[in-house]
């Protein structure tokens, strides 16, 4: 588990592709302190297990499922990436809870100047993700622990303090860029409670309504 607090940004020192395998070489330096071989690290907020640590980089799988559903594939060399180590039990809980498991990608689609901050408004590829996508709620993009500031139609935007900007990976994107999201868990958990229907035929979550009769008929209002 993560907490979307960025450690460092690293980069892409080499890429070993087999189809839709990779292998990917990655330059760091606060994550190495401590990162044993079979560690989690958060790649651009992809959960991945490192394979092997040298002095100032390690290594790390990525599968086809995960070349696939995230913008890990339209890396390069030199690509710059954010990183975080596992939480431990012992450290601050400054962000949300992540997983690292990606619901999906989206693209930048406006950067612009609020004041002091810079808006992203992003249009997730996989327009479903939206019913997770909560007003102030959390939300992570490419690994960073972020805000819901606006809901727009078919985009949704987050604002950066400077701070975030200049520590994460973030500063290199532009209009027309993929993102990695991770939408906020809890509503995951809630709907598949909320749908559940006590059979095999739960494992393909249907489209039930919502709605207060809903709830109210199944015992939640």
């Amino acid at each position: 588990m993560f907490t979307g607090l960025v450690e460092e940004v690293g980069r892409i020192q080499t890429i070993s592709k087999s189809g839709e395998a990779m292998v990917l070489g990655i330059s760091g330096s606060v994550v190495l302190g401590d990162l044993k071989i079979g560690d989690s690290v958060s790649v651009n907020g992809v959960c991945l297990t490192a394979i092997r640590i040298g002095s100032k980089d390690f290594k790390v799988d990525v599968m086809p499922e995960t070349f696939r559903s995230t913008n890990l594939k339209e890396l390069r060399s030199g690509s710059r990436v954010n990183l975080e180590r596992a939480m431990t039990a012992s450290g601050r809980f400054g962000g949300h809870i992540v997983q690292g498991h990606v619901d999906g990608t989206g693209t930048i689609r406006g950067v612009t100047s609020d004041q002091n901050a810079v808006v992203f408004e992003v249009e997730p590829k996989n327009q479903t993700l939206f019913k997770y996508i909560l007003l102030k709620g959390s939300i992570t993009i490419d690994g960073i622990s972020l805000t819901v500031a606006q809901r727009t139609g078919d985009t949704f935007a987050v604002s950066i303090i400077p701070h975030t900007l200049s520590e994460t990976a973030l500063q290199a994107k532009r209009e027309g860029d993929t993102v990695n999201i991770e939408c906020d868990i809890l509503g995951k958990y809630v709907e598949q409670l909320l749908n559940y229907r006590g059979s095999a035929e739960a494992e393909r979550v249907e489209e039930a309504p919502l709605s207060l009769d809903y709830l109210a008929k199944h015992g939640f209002a």
